[in-house]
């Protein structure tokens, strides 16, 4: 009973630690992203990185199949009637204690991450995003370096497929990017293809990273043309980069400097994607004619990705996707699943700092 107390009073004691240090983003930033969480992750990717499979995913695995367990004793207790007042009270305890270890676990081993200053600090952006000039500036680049890269870019599309060569080209991408922004240095690899890649795909990810683990996942089952930049996102959220705009800004200014320009093509088709929904805002007739000058190619790549999408569509998909959404507010991210677009003012800044040459 002593034990159990200690455990208690621990728990409590770092979950409140935690979210008092939370509330200080330049501490978080200089103390944990800085400082700490770099040898939390070395030491997870060296620990697991040399796996051929996702350790995460079998610890996510274990820990499905013993909730199921106790989910199903205690239904068994409530059938047969024996469900007392000490019941409900240990379930609640026991439920309590589980909730609250995962929350200090996560959070030492990555979560706070979504409370530091971040990548704008770090490259000295100004970030705006109520400039339409700049925004079409931003967007008449994007166009010229996906109809420039089109062609090249789908000449040997097929060797992405073997999962071996999408990771290492990821890595060398970051390498390439860490000679220049040391802060974006990726060492110790650990990037794996989800177990759960089929599943996934009617749960509507692409890929995700695993903080008990350090594990980079990608859901290689969806279009080739679209692994490239996923995989780099995902190194992106390795690095620290918690929050998803960020992350999509990792992953972009990686591919970009690729020496593969199946890369290029996927981070420019991405960031396209995105752009589209701030220009729709902006004027539909407009979206139409941006839409209207990119190569019939692109637009096959466009359609496929659609349908791909279509085909695995279903209602728990559209609940995955609110309780997603409602995930990403708890931790920093008002706008929900549609952070994922706000990349787009991080390259606005970009522009306005390095000139259109830098997209």
């Amino acid at each position: 009973m002593a034990s159990k107390k200690y455990w208690w009073i621990v728990l409590i004691g770092l979950f409140a630690g935690i979210k008092l240090f939370s509330l200080f983003p330049a501490a978080v930033e200089q103390y944990y992203s800085g400082f700490i969480y770099p040898y939390i992750t070395a030491f997870l990717r060296l620990l697991f990185g040399w796996l051929p499979f996702s350790a995460g995913d079998v610890l996510y695995t274990v820990v499905a199949l013993w909730l199921i367990w106790k989910l199903f004793r205690f239904f068994r207790v409530i059938v047969k009637r024996n469900a007392d007042r000490y019941f409900w009270f240990n379930g609640l305890r026991q439920l309590s204690f589980f909730a609250l270890s995962v929350y200090v676990v996560f959070n030492v081993l990555w979560g706070l991450n979504y409370n530091r200053v971040g990548i704008a600090d770090q490259l000295d952006l100004k970030v705006e995003m109520d400039n339409k000039d700049d925004l079409l500036a931003v967007v008449d680049q994007l166009v010229v370096k996906i109809n420039e890269l089109d062609t090249v870019a789908r000449i040997n599309r097929s060797y992405l497929k073997k999962k071996r060569n999408l990771f290492s080209g990821a890595v060398d991408a970051y390498d390439t990017l860490g000679r220049y922004q040391p802060q974006f240095t990726y060492q110790y690899a650990s990037v794996k293809p989800s177990m759960y890649s089929y599943i996934g795909n009617y749960l509507g990810f692409t890929g995700y990273y695993n903080p008990f683990s350090g594990e980079a996942q990608v859901n290689t089952t969806v279009p080739v043309f679209a692994l490239p930049f996923t995989t780099c996102h995902e190194i992106g959220h390795q690095l620290g980069y918690a929050k998803e705009s960020e992350a999509n800004f990792a992953g972009f200014l990686s591919a970009r400097v690729s020496t593969d320009p199946a890369f290029k093509y996927s981070a420019y088709f991405d960031m396209y994607l995105y752009a589209r929904r701030y220009i729709y805002n902006l004027d539909s007739n407009l979206l139409k004619t941006y839409d209207n000058k990119l190569s019939p190619a692109f637009k096959k790549d466009y359609h496929e990705l659609r349908e791909f999408w279509k085909r695995h569509d279903n209602p728990i998909e559209k609940l995955v996707d609110v309780v997603y959404g409602q995930y990403l507010r708890a931790n920093e991210q008002p706008s929900g699943k549609l952070s994922y677009s706000e990349v787009i003012s991080w390259l606005i800044a970009y522009y306005k700092k390095y000139g259109k040459e830098a997209i």
